[in-house]
């Protein structure tokens, strides 16, 4: 049985790496490598680029992790989106692990 996945878009990279602190000492999580994603219209956003913190661990565990992350998040720059997967299919939880920082 493959763990839960957690997913929370975040506007910018320190409130990314708040959040994702924020949820790992909340929880028994792990973190996936981040994602970013700069929209078309990133010169309308608060912080033009938008950052996906995603955690892995049991399905509670994961729900713990995205409620404090999404608390932190909320209280800086803000948060895009939030879903929790409660068991992926294999191949969802390899295209998890794909990042785009590095490109």
């Amino acid at each position: 049985m493959s763990e839960a996945a957690g997913m929370i878009e975040v506007y910018g990279l320190a409130t990314a790496f708040a959040a994702a602190d924020a949820g790992c000492k909340a929880a028994n999580v792990t973190l996936e490598t981040f994602d970013k994603n700069k929209p078309g219209n990133a010169d309308d956003m608060p912080v033009p680029l938008i950052v996906m913190v995603k955690f892995r661990g049991g399905v509670s565990d994961v729900e713990a992790a995205l409620a404090a992350a999404k608390a932190k998040a909320e209280s800086l720059a803000g948060v895009v989106t939030v879903h929790k997967i409660a068991r992926p299919e294999e191949g969802t939880g390899k295209m998890l692990r794909l990042n785009a920082f590095d490109k």
